[in-house]
C-alpha cells in the first residue's frame, strides 16, 4: 500500500509532465489527466497524476499530516 500526500502543481510542461510542488519539494510527474490546471492539488503514484483533488481537502490533509509529525519528534 502507498500513502500518497497531496501536492500543488505549478507547471504544467508541454510532453504531458507536470511540476508538482510538496512544500518546497518540487518534483516532475506524468499527467495523462488533461483536467490539470496550474494551482491544483493532485494525489501521485510512481511519478504519474493519479487523482486531482478538491484544494479544501488537500489542506486538510497537508495540516493533519504537519500537526501529527510535530507530535512525533
Amino acid at each position: 500500500m502507498c500513502l500518497s500526500i497531496p501536492g500543488r502543481v505549478v507547471e504544467i510542461k508541454k510532453n504531458e509532465k507536470v511540476v508538482v510542488d510538496y512544500g518546497g519539494e518540487k518534483r516532475e510527474v506524468n499527467n495523462i489527466n488533461r483536467d490539470i490546471n496550474l494551482g491544483d492539488y493532485v494525489l501521485v503514484s510512481q511519478k504519474i497524476v493519479i487523482k486531482k483533488i478538491d484544494k479544501k481537502v488537500a489542506l486538510e490533509t497537508l495540516n493533519y499530516i504537519k500537526k501529527n509529525l510535530k507530535k512525533n519528534d
